[in-house]
């Protein structure tokens, strides 16, 4: 199932990657920089 992704943004200070996707914005994602991903 594909979404559509609206943001992906890079945190300069923790180098987490943040992304916003989904029909209505509803899914957002960190990935850490150890690979874990916090929903």
């Amino acid at each position: 199932m594909f979404q559509p992704i609206h943001i992906v943004r890079l945190d300069e200070r923790s180098l987490n990657i943040f992304i916003l996707a989904g029909q209505d914005e509803g899914i957002e994602l960190e990935i850490k920089p150890d690979g874990s991903i916090e929903p």
